[in-house]
């Protein structure tokens, strides 16, 4: 829907609220009786929009520890546009410190959120998140529902510093990990580097997940213009949350729900930003799980088909040299849009929270430094776009971030080392008899949806100590996993089906020979049709299978990678009847 077809709902009208609160019932005074034990006044049950602030604030989610206080700014921008804010914690999936992977609780997260929302007195939600998964989890509940939503992120830390080292948290995790493999780094030196990584709440600084998630919103026009990159720390940051506790109120009252948002080129928007932006392959599970919440045909060819032309003008790690920081004095997301608008790359009349198009906000915009977010005609990369690939190995599809990859390995042809699982890989990878070296192709199985189970961020493998030693730092590298967002290298990830699923990646065997052709969008495993036949039909699977709890569902129920990795009986918007009162 565009901008300027999106016709608000007449005002004043009965509120989804006033079923529980609204009149003298026996039931409606048991809802607004109990609620007034924590000091609220009669009038404040008489029709106004009750807004829920929908926070996923966790100690244990370090990401997000700052969301206590950014929530008090939104209810006080609920307060003065004549609403009724009301905190309620939410499911908080960390990137931290959940195990085996924070994203197989992502679907959790998501069914959970729904039916907090589906089934309490909200007209309205801020989504107030930051760490990777909570947002992509807030924003499918929000759209399963279909009530006015608007999202909220904590924005990211300060810059780290180390020895006079810009230092991205994450980027930097793995690059000084390494170079402590190589013997070019004292475990000493890393231990005091850990001290300078994260020196402030928010997110990680890298153009990591939650930045590409938080970029990601407010592409797609679900947060305010200018959400995305603003420090967690600054004050600017609570700024934005009053103003959309303020804008939230106004959105119940035009009826300004995700499905007048979220449509096909909102997302199609979001495909071209997260190119631009070198963003996180994370972002292809999100959005293609996300539509199909919201019941839009999104599929990989359309990463393919509209990131492929989409050049990356945005210097930050792990793509670049910058941080968030920088990306945010720069001007932040608006001016990437503006660009995008510029080379005709953006649907100029999508609709955002805000009631007005995309262009509408971002047509004024100015960048303050072109070595942060660069001119088109020296991009960072000149197709920064997610590379889909397919072929023999990936029938459905396996992806790809050139901006992060070596240029030289884009175009690679090499002898498979198979790791059947990451324990697997764990065990082998620091035996110097492994017969490995640089023009190998690493092959790691079993890690994704249902074989982690969860799908985890180990597809960008360490490489070898003895390749480390001779100053490599990049080998083609294949699963069925994911990457952090932060991290880099010449990595195929996502491949589906996966190994867990009998997808071909099961039966690769060590000294096969892989070719890998990012310009040509193709994987091959180098094997006759009829020896590949003859493998599947022998494969039996081997990855560890859960016999009850929440990770039996996720395994019995969740889908590939190709389609979001959500679970099969959440797909579609299910609305938000209120239901039966049971008193």
């Amino acid at each position: 829907m565009s901008a300027s077809t999106f016709t608000p709902a007449p005002w004043p009208r009965k509120l989804r609220s006033q079923e529980w609160y609204g009149g003298n019932s026996r039931d409606t005074i048991y809802h607004r009786g109990w609620m007034k034990n924590q000091g609220y006044p009669h009038d404040l049950f008489d029709g106004r929009p009750i807004i829920g602030i929908l926070n996923t604030w966790s100690e244990l989610t370090p990401c997000n520890g700052h969301l206590r206080e950014l929530a008090e700014k939104v209810k006080a921008g609920v307060w003065e546009a004549g609403g009724f804010p009301v905190e309620v914690p939410v499911f908080s999936a960390s990137e931290n410190t959940f195990r085996p992977t924070a994203m197989m609780f992502r679907n959790l997260a998501a069914l959970a959120i729904e039916e907090t929302i589906r089934g309490q007195p909200m007209d309205g939600a801020v989504l107030l998140v930051g760490c990777d998964k909570t947002t992509p989890s807030l924003m499918m509940a929000a759209a399963s529902c279909d009530i006015p939503s608007i999202v909220v992120t904590g924005g990211p830390m300060l810059n780290g510093h180390f020895r006079g080292e810009r230092v991205g948290s994450g980027t930097h995790l793995w690059k000084f990990s390494e170079a402590v493999k190589a013997g070019e780094m004292s475990q000493e030196d890393f231990l005091e580097a850990e001290q300078s990584m994260s020196r402030s709440s928010g997110t990680c600084n890298t153009m990591g997940t939650a930045s590409t998630m938080a970029s990601m919103a407010e592409a797609l026009g679900m947060a305010l213009s200018g959400n995305a990159a603003i420090p967690a720390v600054d004050s600017r940051r609570r700024v934005m949350a009053q103003l959309s506790g303020r804008r939230i109120v106004q959105m119940v009252k035009d009826d300004l729900k995700p499905s007048d948002i979220l449509t096909k080129d909102a997302f199609e928007n979001a495909i071209r930003t997260n190119g631009a932006i070198g963003g996180s392959t994370n972002a292809v599970i999100h959005l293609l799980a996300l539509a199909g919440r919201v019941g839009v045909d999104l599929t990989l060819d359309d990463w393919d088909r509209c990131g492929r032309d989409v050049k990356t003008i945005v210097n930050l790690m792990p793509s670049g040299k910058y941080l968030m920081e920088e990306f945010f004095y720069a001007g932040g997301l608006p001016v990437v849009l503006k660009r995008l608008g510029e080379a005709d790359q953006l649907h100029k009349d999508a609709l955002t929270v805000s009631g007005v198009s995309i262009w509408d906000e971002v047509a004024e915009v100015v960048n303050w430094n072109e070595d942060v977010i660069l001119p088109v005609d020296r991009p960072l990369t000149e197709q920064g776009g997610i590379a889909v690939l397919r072929g023999n190995l990936a029938p459905k599809g396996a992806v790809l971030k050139p901006s992060a990859a070596s240029p030289h390995l884009l175009t690679h042809r090499g002898r498979a080392v198979v790791f059947e699982d990451i324990d697997d890989y764990k065990a082998r990878i620091n035996d110097e008899d492994l017969d490995i070296d640089e023009t190998c192709v690493m092959v790691l199985k079993n890690c994704g949806p249902k074989g982690y189970p969860g799908m985890s961020e180990v597809g960008n493998m360490g490489l070898p100590p003895k390749v480390l030693r001779k100053g490599i730092t990049d080998m083609v590298r294949i699963s069925d996993a994911r990457m952090s967002g932060t991290a880099y290298g010449t990595v195929v990830l996502h491949t589906a089906p996966e190994a867990a699923a009998g997808g071909p990646l099961a039966v690769v065997q060590s000294g096969d020979m892989i070719a890998l052709d990012v310009p040509g969008r193709s994987l091959t495993l180098e094997i006759s049709d009829t020896e590949l036949a003859e493998r599947l039909a022998a494969w039996t699977p081997s990855h560890e299978r859960a016999e009850s709890g929440y990770a039996w569902l996720h395994q019995a129920h969740v889908e590939g990678a190709d389609t979001g990795a959500d679970l099969d009986f959440l797909k579609g918007c299910r609305g938000n009847p209120v239901g039966r009162d049971a008193h």
